[in-house]
């Protein structure tokens, strides 16, 4: 049960270097939360004409515990700086779900380096994922004892109290929790754009066993409802267009509440009869994905017709070695419900090839099941292990050659789909939520449809922020071309 108290659980414990053993237990102790949050009162203006820049990798959950941070900075008068030089404070938050990702943070650190030797007075810090990682924090404290502060993703809340202690120390200041914290409520929040996310819990408990999300983010915690139905309310009238709801495994939301019997399809019911254009969520768990939720969601309104629903396998062998708890079978069920229900939905997937084991049979029932299930899209991945989860103990047999050739086939079986599935739209007229100019072009406007296609055309500035109505007048592979019409809309996609 989440208590809505102070907590007086002792929190020495866990300041110390994570520990991946600590990491993987999953206690019966309560979580609290917390709605008593403030910038303490020395550090409302420690950043007074000072700059800060955070850089941020990895996933939406990653994006917004960098909006706390800056919420949080920007309380305590820092004013935010895209130039590296001018910055008193940087921070790298950090993802652990790729090597590669660790890769660019560990580069980045190197270039900044000599940027430290410069200023000495630059606070460098490490957080995020990354930092949850033993053999991370070992790595950065005997190989980069430049860095001045590492924290992780259970204490973003302590962060003024840390930079504090990191200006005035002259050795690294490393806090990072092995075990999951409270609920820490009412945290600033610095917001851009008219697309907000917002977290409804914390923590991910399924485990499977090439993933390091478990052991980085703690054991499952929902917020309460109404925290997060407040909080929607409140973007709404901020003016908001669209809201994401976000989670390690959004389905499982509720299910650590032993007071109350609410679910994730309950929370998506109320936040439908919300005055916000779109709602989505991200991201979603085959195992828990259950029928009532499928029937809210074909309430649709604001709820858009877009479920991103990742299967990483298509074999049921493989999907039981990668224990993510449902077979192909139970999959594709799901997926046909779905679409009885939604008709007009996209569905879009992560795959992960050549994980170890994996036969070319056990393949080609991977791109079969892709073909069965009809994706608009996929994030694919080639298989590498993580330090510290089961799948990094197994033989990694397949050869880095044949995870090539698969991956190779599999986009170019994600690439027709994508084509065909946007070449369906020629001629319609679509609900475009107008979100800036394009990346390449700033003449012409980029916005996305309901199911999250991103469409291209011309137009005022002045529509940045709207919704509008496109007719699909070129289907590329990755991007629509259209043109603003002022008829009534005659199909939402």
């Amino acid at each position: 049960m989440a208590n809505q108290v102070k907590s007086d659980k002792d929190y020495s414990q866990y300041f110390q270097p994570p520990s991946l053993t600590d990491a993987k237990k999953r206690g019966k102790e309560e979580i609290a939360v917390h709605y008593d949050f403030h910038i303490p009162e020395d550090m409302q203006g420690f950043g007074k004409d000072k700059y800060y820049l955070i850089r941020t990798y990895g996933c939406q959950m990653n994006e917004h515990d960098t909006e706390v941070m800056r919420g949080l900075l920007e309380q305590m008068g820092y004013q935010t700086t895209e130039d590296k030089y001018q910055a008193d404070v940087i921070l790298l938050n950090t993802c652990a779900i790729r090597e590669n990702a660790e890769d660019k943070v560990f580069g980045e650190l190197g270039h900044l380096k000599a940027l430290k030797a410069q200023k000495p007075g630059l606070v460098l810090g490490v957080c995020g994922c990354m930092s949850q990682e033993e053999a991370v924090v070992n790595r950065i404290m005997q190989k980069h004892a430049f860095v001045d502060l590492i924290f992780g993703t259970h204490n973003i809340h302590r962060l003024p109290a840390l930079l504090k202690d990191a200006f005035y120390n002259k050795e690294m200041v490393v806090e990072v929790w092995s075990k999951e914290g409270d609920i820490v409520e009412n945290l600033p929040k610095k917001r851009e754009g008219i697309r907000a996310w917002v977290n409804i819990m914390f923590g991910c408990d399924k485990f499977c066993t090439y993933c390091i999300v478990p052991y980085t983010r703690g054991k499952e915690r929902s917020r309460r409802p109404q925290d997060v139905l407040a909080e929607v309310r409140d973007l709404a009238r901020q003016g908001f267009q669209e809201i994401t709801l976000l989670g390690q495994n959004v389905n499982a939301y509720g299910k650590d509440f032993e007071d109350i019997t609410y679910s994730f399809a309950n929370l998506m019911d109320d936040i439908r009869k919300i005055d916000v254009p779109r709602i989505r969520f991200t991201t979603s768990h085959p195992r828990d994905f259950d029928d009532e939720l499928i029937e809210v969601l074909g309430k649709g309104g604001n709820l858009v017709e877009h479920i991103h629903l990742p299967v990483q396998a298509g074999n049921t062998e493989v999907l039981k070695r990668m224990s993510r708890k449902y077979s192909r079978d139970h999959y594709l069920q799901l997926a046909r419900k779905i679409k009885a229900t939604m008709p007009d939905v996209v569905l879009t997937t992560d795959i992960i090839v050549g994980f170890p084991g994996e036969t070319d049979e056990q393949f080609e029932d991977t791109m079969s099941l892709y073909e069965e299930v009809g994706f608009d899209f996929a994030f694919t991945f080639i298989y590498s292990p993580r330090e510290g989860t089961p799948a990094a103990d197994m033989e990694d047999n397949v050869p880095m050659e044949v995870k090539k050739q698969r991956l190779y086939r599999l986009n170019e079986l994600v690439n027709a789909h994508s084509k065909a599935s946007n070449e369906k739209l020629l001629g319609e007229t679509v609900e475009v939520l107008v979100e800036g100019e394009s990346k390449n072009n700033a003449d012409v406007l980029a916005g996305r449809t309901r199911t999250n296609k991103l469409i291209h055309f011309t137009g005022s500035k002045e529509l940045i922020g709207q919704m509008i109505n496109v007719k699909v007048t070129h289907a590329q592979t990755w991007i629509l071309k259209g043109e603003i019409v002022e008829e009534p809309l005659k199909l939402s996609i």
